[in-house]
């Protein structure tokens, strides 16, 4: 039954997907990369969730709150800020230059070679870190909910191996075959079926709670027991320390939501700058609402399970086996599916973008047409596709999984946030600085983060048991206050990197000052309550704070 109601959802959302999208023009660019600039606010704000929603944080974050409790929420709350000024600042710019790719404003603006250099840095990241960490936390959840040993009577590591292909080789024909259009439509049927799952799952919980049934007193029980999880400003041991908020977690959540290619590249397909903005902001109103899915179950599963799980990170799966009716256990398999599928698939579609566009066209056949950039784009989408399917299943000690994606993706996100806010808030630094920018702030982070922070942290160590120190809080505060956290590392070299633009530009700047050009092939007339409703958003996150502070 499980495994009928899963085709049966699965089934309908390609079939809905194939109706939606096969009178889209495929052969251009626009069409196959932006959906023909034609997404509207709803299919924006879908896609926007949908890509950003799937396992490595619905069980990364639930198994963050299970250890540390609310303050985790701000990797959600944060978000709905970042995007108001992604809506309102950078949008806005992106349209008005008709871009396809974020490297092609940083070949206007700067040069070829800077162009060339963030999308090599992006697709690195891409292939060798965030497509097999998405394969491989979702064929853990797949394999785990449908007990894939069992089925197929296959070793662990077997079952991993085979949900890991699965889900690629059909991601892979949705994003590579059917471009952003497909992926965009599928994620907001998805949205809605995860939204519906994502919110029953704390529902089921509070309701066990509550002994009769009743949401209202599973949530006074659960707050009441467990007052120390329900704090929204971070210690200096918790995973997301508070003051980190000023220092470098403002600059992950806006690149992320404003310069990374895999979320922007929804909004740059929409039909006009209203529409975009309308999604930007439909989308953040949403994150606000995210710690109910992704924050509020790690809590739950605290409480049902007193803390005794082996794992942080099983906390969701094990709540899920709990309190999930199992009529609903395969259409949530479904829902879930849908999201592992859109994380992986736009982070292909996305990769199949930049190549085409900066690599190939720009250095392997300057003159060849549309059609071509498209088809050898998809060529490289199908090899990137297998190389991640064949690195998946080589992580699986590679701890937690989404503390690890948020460090490593420091390598290229702040360097890249960088030149691009310099590049547009500048008018006559060159580029030469960007370049500078790109190597230094990835050089400088990798020696901080890989060479730095465990020489400091085994030495803080070292001392402390010397010294007779066992108790393993002080020992977690002790490892916390060796060395900053990365965030801070992030906030130290974003200004860095800045001012050592800034000189440059001042010791030789452009010849001419950089002007945008309007191309005219979007409207680009914001939307008349961009502001107004930018300002009910962040109101309400700095009102969700003061209350559980």
């Amino acid at each position: 039954m499980q495994i009928l109601t899963f085709l049966g959802f699965t089934i309908l959302v390609a079939v809905i997907s194939y109706f939606a999208t096969r009178n889209t023009e495929e052969s251009s660019s626009d069409g196959y990369f932006l959906g023909g600039r034609s997404l509207t606010a709803g299919v924006i704000a879908g896609s926007l969730l949908l890509t950003n929603l799937s396992t490595e944080q619905i069980v990364g974050l639930n198994g963050s709150s299970y250890q540390s409790g609310l303050s985790v929420m701000v990797w959600e709350t944060l978000a709905a800020i970042a995007m108001v000024v992604t809506a309102m600042f950078l949008l806005p710019r992106y349209l008005k230059g008709g871009l396809t790719t974020v490297p092609g404003f940083l070949a206007k603006r700067f040069d070829t070679t800077t162009k060339t250099l963030t999308s090599v840095l992006f697709l690195s990241g891409y292939v060798i870190v965030l497509l097999p960490v998405i394969l491989y936390s979702g064929s853990l959840a797949i394999s785990g909910m449908f007990d894939v040993p069992a089925l197929l009577g296959v070793t662990h590591t077997q079952s991993i191996w085979i949900c890991v292909w699965g889900i690629g080789i059909i991601g892979s024909i949705y994003a590579v075959f059917g471009g952003l259009k497909a992926v965009a439509v599928s994620d907001s049927i998805n949205a809605i079926g995860l939204l519906i799952g994502g919110i029953l799952i704390p529902v089921f919980g509070l309701m066990m709670i509550g002994g009769d049934g009743s949401i209202i007193d599973g949530l006074n029980t659960l707050t009441a027991e467990n007052p120390d999880k329900f704090k929204s400003m971070g210690g200096p041991t918790d995973p997301v320390p508070f003051y980190t908020i000023f220092t470098g977690m403002m600059l992950v959540q806006l690149f992320y939501w404003g310069t990374n290619q895999q979320i922007i590249q929804r909004a740059l397909g929409a039909k006009n700058l209203a529409e975009g903005q309308k999604g930007l902001l439909l989308g953040s109103f949403i994150k606000i609402l995210g710690p109910i899915i992704v924050v509020l179950p790690g809590i739950i599963a605290y409480h049902l399970f007193e803390g005794n799980l082996e794992s942080a990170d099983s906390a969701y799966p094990m709540l899920v086996k709990e309190v999930l009716p199992e009529a609903w256990v395969g259409f949530f398999a479904a829902v879930l599916f849908g999201a592992i599928l859109s994380s992986f698939n736009s982070v292909l579609n996305s990769s199949v973008t930049l190549f085409g566009i900066d690599v190939y066209k720009e250095h392997i056949n300057k003159d060849a047409d549309e059609k071509t950039v498209v088809k050898y784009g998809k060529m490289f989408g199908v090899i990137l596709a297998f190389a991640s399917m064949f690195i998946a299943p080589l992580i699986a000690n590679a701890g937690s999984l989404f503390a690890y994606l948020q460090e490593i993706n420091g390598i290229y996100s702040i360097p890249i946030l960088t030149i691009i806010i310099v590049g547009y808030l500048t008018k006559r630094v060159p580029a030469i600085a960007a370049k500078v920018g790109l190597v230094s702030g990835c050089l400088l982070y990798i020696i901080s983060q890989f060479f730095l922070q465990p020489y400091f942290v085994d030495t803080a160590l070292e001392s402390a048991k010397s010294k007779g120190i066992t108790d393993v809080a002080e020992l977690a505060l002790i490892k916390a206050q060796a060395y900053p956290h990365f965030l801070d590392v992030m906030a130290i070299l974003f200004v860095l990197n800045v001012v050592i633009m800034l000189i440059i530009g001042k010791i030789k700047p452009r010849e001419t000052d950089f002007v945008q050009e309007y191309t005219q092939q979007v409207d680009i007339k914001p939307w008349k309550h961009v502001k107004l409703a930018g300002v009910i958003i962040c109101a309400i996150v700095i009102g969700i704070y003061a209350y559980f502070a």
